[in-house]
């Protein structure tokens, strides 16, 4: 991704909505607003991307990563939200923000309780997405 050059974040808010310093300040307040303790064994803590994520034709917003080597941490991709989102308002990219947090934390602490219910909800999304994408290119 081209790298922002001092100046230039108000021009990149107006086709962006926001920077992406603006974006992880927005990012910083909402986590800071989670209990502590559902932050439990989070070791990676939250990171903040600016590069955009895909899964085929879905732009992925954030993921929970479990590594053995990093362990634990939930990634927000800045490039994701500012295709998705452009130049909407603060508003809903604080609402989007704020969902995929909450979203990407669920998995974290269903992992540590040894479920994995989101993670079958997330697969029968995509599962159901694709399926329409094929009716619609075959004309069903």
């Amino acid at each position: 991704m081209k790298a922002l050059r001092k100046g230039s974040d108000r021009k990149a808010s107006r086709r962006h909505g926001l920077s992406f310093q603006e974006f992880r300040r927005l990012a910083g307040r909402v986590v800071d607003e989670i209990p502590s303790p559902l932050c439990r064994d989070l070791n990676g803590g939250f990171v903040v991307l600016p590069t955009q994520k895909r899964d085929g034709d879905l732009l992925v917003l954030g993921e929970y990563v479990w590594d053995d080597l990093v362990g634990r941490r939930i990634v927000l991709y800045y490039g994701s939200f500012a295709a998705l989102l452009g130049g909407s308002p603060r508003k809903i990219w604080e609402r989007e923000v704020r969902e995929t947090v909450r979203h990407e934390l669920r998995h974290h602490l269903e992992s540590l309780a040894g479920v994995d219910d989101l993670t079958r909800e997330d697969l029968e999304f995509l599962e159901r997405f694709r399926e329409g994408r094929r009716a619609m290119k075959s004309g069903v």
